[in-house]
């Protein structure tokens, strides 16, 4: 059994090669994209992991020499070749079918969808495929982006490693989801980040707004003065009555 795992997340990254070290390190060929290269720099010098583009044939066909491959939190679609001709599973930190796509916490933040975890196997289309697995993650008023999505990366590791065996072995079942659900792409995101001064709204949308895109130190929410870009973000504190 050869596996490979393709991540652009160091914490998922040194999580996962933990959960693999102890019966399964041998098997295990790990990949980034190379937009991740400075962030995994330490790693790439060691010969850890290795950079790939999925557009790209000639790393398409080493991948296809594996006989499963994770995807967790990459960068990078699966091109349609490699998922209908080797076994691919995606470590997804949203609830499919609700949220599909990019950054799943801060869009349940704003329309209120439902959050979580979802393990699946990969077909043509992002965030779909059959489900093997998937939980709920709670979002609470206080949530920003940041610290729900910190509550789903550790949901994630849980999830995956309670599973890890099945997964390798195939010693699942995997059921649809009821509907199509919705999808937001990284445009999507983009749109949704420049602020409408003028826009009314109620104080709880402007909060949970501004709360969904706090994630530092990434500068997401922000309105124009003149010529420039103005950043906003939302500092929470939770303390009892």
């Amino acid at each position: 059994m050869n596996i490979f795992i393709i991540t652009d997340n160091l914490e998922i990254y040194i999580k996962f090669r933990l959960l693999f070290s102890s019966n399964y390190s041998e098997m295990v060929s790990y990949f980034i994209s190379k937009s991740s290269e400075t962030l995994f720099i330490n790693e790439m010098v060691n010969g850890e992991v290795k950079a790939i583009n999925l557009k790209e044939d000639k790393d398409v066909e080493l991948l296809l020499s594996y006989n499963l491959g994770f995807s967790c939190h990459s960068k990078q679609i699966f091109p349609e070749t490699l998922v209908k001709n080797v076994r691919c599973i995606n470590v997804h930190p949203g609830f499919n079918p609700y949220n599909r796509g990019w950054y799943p916490q801060v869009f349940s933040i704003i329309n209120k969808l439902p959050a979580g975890v979802t393990i699946h196997e990969m077909d043509k289309d992002i965030d779909h495929g059959g489900i093997i697995c998937q939980e709920t993650v709670d979002i609470y008023e206080w949530d920003t982006s940041l610290s729900a999505y910190q509550r789903i990366v550790d949901k994630e590791i849980e999830l995956f490693s309670a599973w890890l065996s099945r997964l390798i072995r195939h010693e699942y079942t995997t059921s649809h989801p009821y509907a199509e659900g919705n999808y937001n792409s990284r445009q999507d995101f983009r749109d949704i980040c420049e602020i409408n001064l003028d826009k009314m709204v109620t104080f709880r949308e402007a909060i949970d707004f501004l709360r969904a895109l706090t994630h530092p130190p990434y500068k997401n929410a922000y309105f124009r003065s003149e010529k420039e870009r103005v950043f906003v973000s939302l500092d929470l504190e939770k303390r009892s009555d």
